[in-house]
């Protein structure tokens, strides 16, 4: 009995002690993903910031403009891409909203970015756009991958249309939470005006009548969490300019939008809180349960050796007699 009993717990030891690597090391990566239908909306501020007034063209300080983010997955878009893909395939219909203090619109922005459920790179389909231009974005956008490394990334710079490398500053913890801050310098480029203007009749086509231009650079800034890739924070110190062009009757340039633009507090803490929920799911499957099933396997393996050494020793009766006892009795 005891030998059968050691031979399942032994069975059971090999099973377990297998099924930790493959857990964290074949399952995870299949099963770690963005789902489809993600939907998220971000609120992001900055607050006495620089805003031009189209309507004097004169640039003017605001106590407030606000920065309303919105990532919606579109399934159906990317049920149909994953068939020539071959691969899980995210496609996320971003839209950039601006708007000045008394709550009219700046400027809308909209985004369509494709990408690999798993690995968050770039794919490649009919409809990637930034504000209805065609890109080929490198790198990546708005998440970091699952298992965040400590180096350098390549990140897309939407207004720009072009990639830059963002750089690994250090480690900290924010509000609770062990991050890895990253930060990218876009220099001044000259970028496209937004398709949509804040004033009836200004198109990015008469504005380029004008010979008139946007300038723009900001320094990007993410706290992210790195096993799954998360930002918790981020902040940008964006700058605007429109320079030339009888537009500005003359000037030489005049600024379209300045500000230290920051996420609202109770976005904050939402994400904060959505992300340390999510870091738990992905601990559950790189370390907690693979630890245990290692544990559990090691557990297993000892007790089938301790019941197959009993399983070894005679049923009953005194223990046989050691060879000096057998010369005591003989003499």
């Amino acid at each position: 009995m005891h030998r059968k009993a050691s031979l399942v717990l032994l069975a059971l030891a090999v099973f377990f002690a297998a099924l930790s690597p493959l857990l964290r090391w074949y399952a995870f990566p299949r099963l770690a993903k963005i789902p489809a239908n993600e939907y998220q909306t971000m609120v992001l501020e900055a607050k006495n910031a620089t805003l031009l007034d189209y309507g004097t063209m004169t640039a003017r300080t605001v106590p407030k403009v606000t920065v309303v983010q919105t990532l919606k997955g579109n399934v159906q878009a990317s049920e149909k891409i994953e068939k020539t893909a071959g691969r899980d395939v995210v496609v996320w219909d971003g839209l950039s909203y601006i708007q000045g203090p008394d709550g009219k619109m700046v400027s809308k922005v909209p985004e369509r970015y494709i990408f690999d459920a798993h690995s968050q790179e770039p794919v490649h389909a009919t409809g990637e756009m930034v504000d209805g231009d065609p890109v080929r974005r490198e790198g990546i956008e708005f998440k970091w991958p699952f298992m965040t490394e400590k180096r350098d990334y390549e990140y897309f710079d939407a207004q720009a249309r072009t990639t830059a490398p963002i750089h690994y500053k250090g480690t900290q913890n924010f509000r609770g939470v062990e991050v890895y801050y990253f930060e990218q310098t876009i220099p001044w480029t000259k970028v496209p005006m937004p398709r949509t203007m804040p004033v009836a009749g200004i198109t990015p086509e008469t504005v380029a009548k004008t010979g008139t231009t946007r300038w723009y650079t900001t320094v990007r800034k993410f706290w992210v969490e790195p096993l799954t890739g998360a930002p918790v924070y981020g902040e940008e110190i964006h700058k605007e300019e429109l320079r030339g062009g009888s537009l500005l009757g003359g000037r030489a340039k005049v600024t379209a939008f300045a500000g230290h633009v920051k996420m609202r507090e109770d976005y904050i803490e939402h994400t904060v809180a959505l992300v340390k929920h999510n870091r738990t799911l992905v601990l559950l499957m790189t370390s907690y349960l693979p630890k245990a099933f290692l544990a559990l396997g090691v557990l297993l393996l000892a007790l089938a050796l301790y019941l197959e050494a009993r399983s070894r020793r005679p049923a009953g009766g005194p223990p046989p007699a050691r060879p000096a006892d057998r010369e005591t009795l003989t003499a």
